[in-house]
């Protein structure tokens, strides 16, 4: 089983490939963890590497009972491991968002799609009342 990596050992990934935040890691990760509300968007848009799924760990571990967040995802949590490339991480993530916590699960059609169809349905009636 893989372990975090020590902070000044973490890499992440960018355009040009993976670099060692090292000590900068630490003010990095400050910005982070010093809101009193942390909000997260969209979890599971882009399949994490390795290298940043121990980053929102590390993030996630240090705000665990210190600070709240809020979450988005549309993604299960069953799809977890993938998003994160790592089940157990995944499942540690979880376990200490999931602890003190109240999840509200929103079903239904997408308010964005449901806007842009009743555009895309205003514009061909526009175009057939002028044909």
């Amino acid at each position: 089983m893989d372990q975090l990596l020590p902070l000044d050992t973490v890499f992440s990934y960018s355009n040009s490939g993976y670099v060692v935040l090292g000590v900068r890691l630490r003010s990095k990760l400050g910005t982070y963890l010093r809101p009193s509300v942390l909000l997260i968007d969209e979890v599971g848009y882009e399949i994490l590497e390795r290298g940043e799924a121990n980053l929102v760990s590390q993030v996630i571990s240090k705000r665990y009972e210190k600070g709240s967040i809020i979450l988005t995802s549309n993604k299960s949590f069953s799809e977890w491991g993938q998003v994160f490339a790592d089940e157990v991480l995944a499942t540690a993530i979880l376990d200490r968002l999931l602890h003190h916590c109240d999840v509200i699960s929103i079903n239904g059609p997408s308010y964005r799609l449901k806007n842009r169809l009743k555009n895309r349905l205003r514009n061909i009636e526009q175009a057939t009342e002028v044909a």
